[in-house]
């Protein structure tokens, strides 16, 4: 177990940076979001048209189906195609699925379903939920579309079954925008992830203050690299207090001395050597922590712990392997030379 020991002894150069974990969600638009929302009211009443076949006012829910998939569909192609009066037909196509729509909800709103058990109250609560958003979406599709007004980012929902995806800019081309939580992970010099945490609408600057509490006090620190993205004078100052050298590139013009500091010999040489923690995440993802195919934010959060468990181990047992190896190989030659 060499190469565990070798890791209590040591300080370590630590290295931290983030990255996106996908939720398990499509492209969201509104008017899709709409007939999800749409689509689970009816899967609701079904369940209780099965359990209840004496229920009144539902005999035509295929139709229901149908009109609403159609009206959905028809305001997709609109948006997607060209030529002339786009604008206008994408209008008339809103208009007739927002009807459809609203007499839906207006059905739904006058419905008496029965509360016999406790599946039947569940079924009702889940079903006020799902009627919530058929009235928000609704109400985005006709302010953005017919109104023409632009939906703040704080009022928008991204999936109505994972609630917890964030719309994450990256900045850059492919892909410019992912669909998930931000997760964010610190290796040590033998690439083994030390830290982890799932980012709960944080910026990157927000999450050293955490990290540096936590890990400052569990293991003696060499060096330990961020990007211009954790920049903020207040955790340099956090850090340096507990770290001999922090690599914390500013995020701005440097003054005189901050570019002496950045243009030493062993700044750049950690930093250079900070691209490692890209590998370890470049690694996580093509093994899986990519895209998250769970369901709900509890079981996302076990799926990135998991992930990174699996990660470490597969770590641990390459490096025993090779000791092994390394092991046999000095007593083959042992044998021979005798």
């Amino acid at each position: 177990m060499r190469c565990l020991k070798k890791k209590e002894v040591e300080a370590l150069c630590l290295k931290t940076d983030s990255f996106v974990v996908e939720s398990n969600v499509h492209f969201p638009t509104d008017y899709n979001l709409l007939w999800d929302s749409i689509r689970k009211c009816l899967d609701i009443v079904g369940k209780f048209k099965e359990k209840y076949p004496w229920i009144q006012g539902w005999r035509k829910m295929p139709d229901w189906y149908r009109q609403m998939k159609n009206g959905m569909r028809a305001v997709g192609k609109a948006t997607s195609s060209g030529g002339k009066n786009k604008e206008q037909r994408i209008k008339e196509a809103v208009r007739f699925y927002l009807s459809k729509a609203r007499t839906l909800q207006e059905k739904l709103m006058d419905a008496q379903f029965p509360m016999v058990d406790k599946t039947d109250a569940a079924l009702i609560t889940v079903l006020i939920g799902y009627m919530d958003y058929l009235d928000k979406f609704i109400d985005h599709l006709d302010r953005r579309i017919l109104k023409g007004e632009k939906i703040p980012h704080e009022e928008k929902v991204f999936s109505i079954f994972e609630e917890y995806t964030e719309w994450i800019k990256k900045g850059k081309m492919h892909p410019n925008v992912e669909l998930g939580k931000k997760a964010a992970i610190t290796t040590d010099q033998f690439n083994l992830i030390v830290d982890y945490r799932v980012m709960e609408e944080q910026s990157d600057s927000e999450m050293v203050k955490p990290i540096a509490e936590d890990l400052t006090l569990k293991y003696n620190i060499r060096s330990w690299s961020f990007d211009k993205g954790y920049w903020h004078k207040d955790n340099k100052a956090l850090l340096e207090e507990h770290v001999d050298k922090v690599v914390l590139p500013k995020k701005g013009k440097c003054n005189k001395q901050e570019q002496e500091e950045e243009g030493h010999r062993s700044f750049k040489r950690l930093r250079n050597k900070h691209s490692a923690v890209e590998s370890n995440i470049n690694e996580l993802e093509h093994r899986g922590l990519d895209r998250c195919p769970d369901r709900g934010y509890d079981h996302f959060k076990r799926y990135v712990g998991l992930a990174v468990s699996a990660y470490n181990l597969r770590r641990i047992g390459q490096e025993l392997i090779a000791i092994q190896r390394r092991k046999e190989q000095a007593e083959r030659e042992i044998r021979a030379a005798a």
